[in-house]
């Protein structure tokens, strides 16, 4: 039974993290800038959701991709399109634009973290809210990791998503958490970034703040310890890619990464201390 759970766990962590790529190109956009509707090379995005959700890369890139190797001057392979010899961005999906062809590692993260909170958490309540905000808190990630935004249309949403489905949790038996707890952790690690922003808003993104509400909620489920190390963590680990950054020269002090994916990371490991706690 525990074997299965974590199986299941994690093929819902790669099923989900399969539809990732897709929405993470459509919601990496400057901030002024409206969601993305067509694909690198042009073509409507279209599908169930009203073409968020699908696979990475829509049906006509495919075709394009399969038709578009044909003998040039330099090699059999080309990034031109066929009969375009003088439109060199004719498939700008394959010459570095905008990319979201399938890919591995949003499946694998979010299978690997959903299998690794499965064994911590056990048969809880509280994982079926975990296994629902995962693909959220990838999302999020991928398009931080992109763009360095975190947008208000998945933060706030995921705030209020993380209190509704924990007060559900709360109502079963045998759930291993407090939902007061969750929501003064969500109240609280909000506020704490809140001051961080006013403090120094060029180090840290009014999106991060938002972003510190949810995660605040997951942590606080389990107590204030796990809030605080959740929260450490997550500099910790910031603070490591950074340093690892201007070691090998290709950052400053003063050059700007991307901490939802941190502060995420941070918030995953709090919850598996917290499960095995619990």
């Amino acid at each position: 039974m525990y074997a299965t759970l974590i199986a299941v766990a994690a093929l819902w962590g790669a099923a989900t993290g399969l539809l990732v790529p897709r929405a993470a190109y459509r919601f990496s956009v400057e901030p002024e800038d409206a969601w993305r509707e067509a694909c690198p090379a042009g073509h409507a995005l279209t599908g169930p959701g009203r073409g968020w959700l699908g696979s990475a890369r829509c049906s006509a890139c495919a075709t394009a991709g399969a038709t578009a190797a044909v003998p040039t001057e330099t090699g059999p392979d080309t990034d031109e399109a066929p009969h375009a010899p003088h439109a060199p961005h004719a498939a700008p999906w394959r010459r570095g634009g905008p990319r979201y062809a399938p890919a591995l590692l949003a499946p694998v993260v979010s299978a690997l973290g959903c299998a690794a909170v499965a064994a911590t958490t056990g048969a809880r309540p509280e994982l079926a809210a975990w296994l629902l905000l995962a693909p959220v808190a990838v999302l999020l990630a991928a398009i931080d990791r992109r763009v360095h935004r975190l947008p208000d249309e998945l933060t706030l949403p995921a705030a209020g998503a993380a209190a509704a489905l924990l007060g559900v949790a709360a109502l079963l038996p045998e759930h291993g958490g407090s939902w007061l707890s969750a929501l003064l952790g969500g109240a609280g690690l909000g506020a704490f970034y809140l001051l961080l922003f006013l403090v120094n808003p060029n180090g840290m993104g009014f999106g991060d703040v938002k972003l510190a509400l949810s995660l605040g909620v997951v942590l606080g489920w389990y107590g204030w310890a796990v809030v605080f190390a959740g929260g450490f963590a997550g500099f910790l680990f910031g603070a490591v890619y950074g340093l690892a950054l201007m070691i090998m020269r290709r950052a400053g002090r003063r050059t700007g990464i991307p901490f939802g994916p941190f502060m995420i990371a941070g918030a995953v490991l709090g919850v598996l201390l917290g499960g095995l706690a619990a």
